[in-house]
């Protein structure tokens, strides 16, 4: 992106943090005054952020940051842009940086699966007794992942040890590479797969972001685009070409455009033209339609008789 204005920047570091809830309200403060918008969570165990800021604002929260020892080693993932990506800034202080929903929990800096760069996962992928497990939720994966990767049947990370544990014959024997969007999930889940058994276990060092990024690879294997949790919402990694891999909840067309359902019980994320999202009042099923608190039909000032001539039109079309 030529003369870019903006920095999207994305870290973690595992760390000790003493006193998060202290250290989580001085750092809102020390972002606002800088000028950056964006989300960061810490607790005991480090820091997790995403934020975006002016390339001033960012290099001086960078400087800041890795101006304290407990940071030193913090390694900045940066995207340019036009713009913020976000438009709040919030730090609060969590038990986890991100969640895992384990009993005993897993210290990354003491177990965690083998780091590989861009180019040795690039290789590996394309051997026949590996096996590639997408670390993300299902809808991050519906939008883009690496060719040929599994798909865990997940909404949230937490849910993903009992997956594992239920599809575990899949698995066993294999080398297992494992990604996911910046490097901090796999850094607990592949530490996970090696306390349950699982011998050879690796993890995508620095995540797809990094791997896009690389100038070997190129994102190279790599089919749709990426989910982030800004504004942007989706951003490209294969610079080599561009396979969309998305699928319209609606009509099963080629789409990379996310959209929240409607009905604010569900929420759930589908991809869907703008046409359609208008069609089907940006809402999942029937169900979510007819809700009474429907955001859709309070946005465009539909009435119930409106909404319910709206879902016989649709119910005629699917019969024809």
């Amino acid at each position: 992106m030529q003369n870019h204005t903006h920095n999207v920047l994305l870290y973690y570091l595992y760390t000790p943090i003493e006193n998060p809830e202290e250290f989580a309200a001085e750092h809102l403060a020390a972002c606002k005054e800088i000028g950056l918008k964006g989300r960061i969570l810490v607790s005991d165990e480090g820091i997790n952020g995403t934020c975006s800021g002016t390339i001033e604002q960012t290099e001086q929260y960078m400087e800041m940051l890795k101006s304290d020892s407990r940071f030193a080693d913090i390694v900045f993932k940066i995207d340019e842009a036009d713009g913020h990506a976000f438009k709040k800034m919030h730090v609060r202080a969590k038990n986890e940086i991100v969640h895992l929903g384990l009993e005993e929990d897993i210290n990354p800096n003491e177990l965690t699966g083998n780091y590989l760069e861009p180019a040795e996962f690039y290789k590996l992928m394309q051997d026949q007794d590996t096996v590639v497990i997408d670390a993300r939720n299902d809808y991050e994966y519906d939008l883009g992942h690496f060719r040929g990767a599994v798909r865990p049947d997940v909404e949230t990370f937490r849910d993903l040890p009992e997956w594992i544990r239920e599809n575990k014959e899949q698995f066993e024997g294999k080398k297992i590479l494992t990604y996911c969007t910046g490097g901090i999930r796999c850094e607990k889940f592949s530490g996970w797969m090696k306390r349950e058994g699982f011998d050879d276990v690796n993890q995508l060092h620095g995540g797809i972001v990094t791997y896009g990024k690389d100038p070997e690879v190129q994102g190279k294997l790599w089919d749709g685009q990426l989910y982030v949790f800004d504004e942007r919402i989706a951003v490209p990694v294969n610079r080599v070409e561009h396979t969309i891999v998305g699928k319209d909840h609606f009509t099963g067309e080629p789409c990379e455009r996310y959209v929240n359902c409607a009905n604010p019980e569900c929420n759930a994320k589908i991809l869907a033209s703008e046409e359609n999202e208008h069609k089907y009042m940006r809402s999942c099923s029937d169900e979510c339609r007819e809700h009474p608190r429907n955001r859709y039909a309070f946005e465009h000032g539909m009435t119930g008789e409106q909404v319910q001539q709206r879902l016989d039109a649709l119910k005629e079309t699917a019969q024809s």
